[in-house]
């Protein structure tokens, strides 16, 4: 395919002035490809955790993945407050509003760290209680593994939560490279930790825990250092950091409490659907956990560009120019489609191989392969819409709808079809697998109606 073509596909039909393009094509893939690739790194380290630990056994991969499914309701959170940050400094960038973008950047560093210290406090001191609550069932050896693992990747939470933030707002900047680099380090760390641990010091579960707290310590610390260079676009004041801005702090969180009351809600779902996967035996337990890897991966374009929408839907509407955000809307949602279905496919075909990578029973491989099939057909179909064109719209400041939509697919519909499919019908981790398919289906239909109603376009985050 040539460029001429490629460009054709993705320009939409509407016709923008060219002085109101904020965006050329080269600052778009300048600003994706950053992106793309430290998502990448962050998905291929998750595999690699998964794969490493399987050689410690079907347990060990068990109580891991039982415990992702919990620490992603935190991870989601702080995900939230920086998504909260990066629409209001997007906005004031694209205002040329420094003052307040500094403002912004300061107490968003301070909400993450009260956040993340809180969330860690609770799952370090209540963590036998949240695992026998949501788990209780597992068999014994799941239970010691999961305890283990939740500990120590708690411990990791102010971390993890500082670079988020940080690196959202970097984002917001434009300045994708270099969270690209911090990432590839970081991710360098963490896969020859996990080699060390879990086939040099045969750790378990520990083996892999370790490795990734100490990589996030050293992410969230060079990050830090970056964010408080004053020659960037917008960066961090110690004393605006420690200064209550009440009003800076409500323009935040009137995006980051909606978005993390959906993300929370939804990483909730997703444990009590873990309850139900408890109830299925370790073979199922363990093709859920893997295939779990290779469907973040599979849903690599989607959270990219759902990053991009942020930044360029954000901008344009910091600056008031709503006919420039319709247009990088439908512009970054064609190349979300191309992207994510070549990305698909390429899954797809791989996935058989390496999975030979795994010490897995036969009968889990093939139900991984089954369930990464399903997952990538309606990835390309529905997720675009569901997931990255969601977030255009939350970047205008359509909070509320998003959340709502979010929550009646995913709290409502992803359960009752996971019962009715999982349980009722007896196809256990397959029925969940289409439970979620229709959780998208009807979130994507929800979103397009909305979209194409252009309510969205008269929301404002910052005044």
């Amino acid at each position: 395919m040539n460029k001429n073509m490629l460009l054709k596909w993705v320009e939409p039909r509407q016709v923008l002035p060219k002085e109101r393009q904020r965006f050329e094509n080269r600052g778009l893939f300048a600003l994706i490809l950053p992106i793309l690739v430290e998502q990448l790194l962050t998905m291929l380290v998750g595999i690699a955790d998964t794969l490493m630990v399987s050689y410690a056994g079907e347990a060990a991969v068990s109580g891991v993945s039982l415990v992702n499914q919990l620490n992603n309701v935190f991870i989601f959170v702080f995900g939230a407050v920086a998504s909260g940050g990066a629409v209001v400094a997007s906005q004031y960038i694209g205002r040329e509003d420094q003052e307040n973008g500094i403002a912004a950047a300061s107490q968003l560093l301070m909400v993450t760290i009260l956040i993340s210290v809180v969330l860690t406090g609770i799952s370090v001191l209540f963590r036998s209680q949240l695992l026998s609550l949501l788990f209780g069932r597992v068999e014994p050896d799941v239970m010691k593994a999961s305890l283990s693992y939740l500990i120590i990747s708690a411990l990791s939470f102010p971390a993890l939560a500082i670079y988020n933030s940080e690196a959202a707002l970097f984002r917001s900047m434009g300045k994708t490279k270099a969270i690209m680099n911090i990432s590839i380090a970081m991710n360098a760390m963490n896969v020859i930790g996990n080699a060390i641990g879990i086939f040099a010091l045969h750790a378990g579960v520990a083996g892999v825990a370790v490795p990734s707290l100490i990589s996030r310590i050293f992410a969230a610390a060079v990050m830090l250092v970056l964010s408080f260079r004053k020659k960037n676009a917008l960066y961090v004041q110690m004393e605006k950091v420690f200064a209550w801005d009440g009003r800076m702090l409500r323009r935040i969180l009137s995006i980051a409490v909606p978005n993390g009351v959906e993300n929370g809600l939804f990483q909730l779902s997703k444990v009590a659907l873990s309850s139900i996967v408890a109830l299925f035996g370790t073979v199922q337990i363990a093709a859920n956990g893997v295939a779990q890897s290779f469907w973040s991966m599979a849903s690599l374009f989607c959270i990219a560009f759902g990053y991009a929408f942020v930044t360029v839907i954000g901008q344009c509407m910091g600056a008031g120019d709503t006919l420039a955000a319709d247009y990088y809307n439908e512009k970054l949602l064609r190349m979300t489609y191309i992207g994510s279905a070549a990305w698909n496919l390429l899954i797809m075909l791989l996935t058989p191989f390496v999975l030979m990578l795994y010490s897995l029973s036969e009968d889990t491989r093939n139900l991984v392969i089954l369930l990464v099939v399903i997952h990538s057909v309606f990835n390309v179909a529905l997720c675009p819409v569901a997931f990255s064109l969601s977030n255009g719209l939350r970047a205008a400041g359509d909070i509320r709808f998003t959340m709502c939509a979010s929550i009646f697919a995913t709290v409502v519909c992803r359960v009752i079809f996971s019962i009715v499919f999982g349980i009722w019908m007896n196809l256990g981790v397959i029925g969940i697998c289409l439970a979620m398919v229709g959780d998208w289906l009807v979130k994507a239909v929800l979103i397009l109606i909305r979209y194409r109603s252009h309510k969205w376009a008269g929301f404002h985050v910052i005044d």
